[in-house]
């Protein structure tokens, strides 16, 4: 089995992938294979609306001049995904928003792709808006036909300087039982 986890932060080791890195060390200790993926550095726009990806159905966006492909082929091959992103104005990252956009149409088209794969969100924010930006990562999971497991709390952080979120006990916590919780579901549905 194996998680991929989107880092959707402007900074590649800031606090939205210590969250990640927490809830993929559980994952780990269940024997299940991770990789952190950051849409930091890397292009990524949003849909252009061209449907073409309605015509083609060949698992791929049809505007391949940037790394959107390469995400959701990773997506395809993982049985879980884990999306994470800082709260900006109180919402996710705008490439957070692209790669939802774009490997949601493109799910959509292949008769829901992602569907029954296992999905979680984590959410950084210095101090409000985070269940905005929660709601529409699992929005994304929602209507992709995912499942998605809980924690104990909702799975944010708070810390606005890179670092900050070790010091939020509790979100390293919550991330801890996501890991745990997510373990037992991917191996009740995929092992």
């Amino acid at each position: 089995m194996k998680v991929i986890a989107f880092n959707g932060s402007a900074r590649k080791d800031g606090n939205t992938a210590i969250l990640l890195n927490a809830v993929m060390e559980e994952l780990k200790t269940e024997g299940i294979e991770t990789g952190l993926y950051p849409l930091s550095g890397k292009k990524i726009h949003g849909c252009v609306a061209c449907y073409k990806c309605l015509k083609n159905k060949n698992r791929r966006c049809a505007v391949d001049n940037d790394s959107a492909n390469e995400c959701i082929e990773k997506m395809l091959e993982a049985d879980g995904i884990l999306l994470g992103s800082p709260t900006y104005f109180a919402d996710i990252s705008t490439e957070m928003k692209a790669l939802i956009d774009r490997a949601g149409l493109v799910s959509r088209a292949n008769g829901d792709m992602l569907a029954r794969k296992i999905g979680a969100a984590v959410v950084v924010a210095r101090r409000g808006g985070a269940i905005h930006a929660f709601d529409s990562m699992n929005h994304f999971f929602l209507i992709s036909q995912m499942i998605i497991p809980g924690a104990n709390y909702w799975n944010m952080g708070f810390g606005l300087d890179k670092g900050d979120v070790k010091k939020d006990e509790e979100a390293l916590q919550t991330m801890k039982i996501l890991g745990q919780n997510m373990a037992w579901l991917l191996k009740k549905t995929h092992g």
